[in-house]
């Protein structure tokens, strides 16, 4: 998924047609000609120095940040669906995501360089100049190694939209918690399904599951109440409480086989 989004990121830039600017910033990147990359709300800055250059040269990058209603349209439908949280927390850019942007009226990509404003201290033209081509395979480079700096490119950095999902998370569970008894237990379902992902509960900002070491048999049990995590709940409860969760520290207390 992040190659196919660097490729998409760079056809913006190639778009211009300077295919024998784009040629050597290519070249040059991969030379290890830009010699530093940072990345902060709206702004790429790097340091290019090509084999010809007597100095190292500054190029920019920038597009508009998202504002917070904005992102937090967004945090609210990646939250609303498990498996995306599950690849960010794993540092993978989501199969889909583009589309959860989308429906928020916004992409994480520029759609056209009118998106775009570029500059280098080097000052030629006709720009972008091959240290801003340069810049540009170094960027995408870099979301291919780490998908949240794209998040940081338009105003939120790793920390904190991890910190807002699992904000949101634990706000959605107290509501699912005090919510009136309706037969279903939709949380209950939620954690099955985060443990199906790989999202561990401190992910969420709860606490970690008791567990115990694995027997070392294929497929072996790790904790006595995992056999009710593998059964379909049934639809009883007691004074407002799931029966599985009356059973689990019943369970729990079971030695281990």
């Amino acid at each position: 998924m992040t190659e196919r989004f660097s490729v998409e990121f760079l056809g913006t830039f190639e778009s211009l047609r300077m295919g024998p600017t784009f040629a050597r910033g290519r070249r040059d990147e991969r030379a290890g000609h830009v010699r530093q990359l940072t990345i902060s709300g709206s702004l790429a800055v790097a340091l290019v120095r090509g084999p010809d250059d007597a100095a190292a040269f500054r190029s920019r990058i920038a597009v508009r940040s998202f504002g917070a209603s904005e992102w937090a349209r967004v945090e609210q439908d990646l939250v609303a669906e498990a498996r995306y949280a599950a690849d960010l927390l794993g540092g993978r850019m989501p199969d889909g995501i583009g589309a959860v942007f989308a429906a928020a009226g916004l992409s994480l990509l520029p759609l056209s360089l009118d998106e775009v404003a570029m500059d280098c201290t080097c000052e030629r033209w006709p720009m972008p100049c091959v240290h801003l081509a340069a810049t540009c395979y170094a960027l995408a480079r870099s979301f291919e190694e780490d998908p949240f700096g794209v998040f940081t490119w338009r105003g939120r950095s790793r920390d904190e939209l991890l910190s807002h999902l699992r904000e949101l998370r634990a706000a959605a569970f107290e509501n699912d918690q005090n919510a009136p008894d309706s037969g279903t237990y939709p949380d209950e379902n939620s954690e099955r399904a985060d443990e199906e992902l790989g999202v561990s509960a401190e992910f969420w900002g709860g606490s970690p599951a008791p567990s115990a070491p694995a027997s070392g048999r294929p497929g072996a049990v790790s904790r006595p109440d995992a056999l009710l995590d593998q059964l379909d709940p049934p639809h009883l409860a007691h004074a407002g409480r799931p029966l599985v969760d009356l059973l689990r520290p019943a369970y729990r207390a079971l030695p281990e086989a």
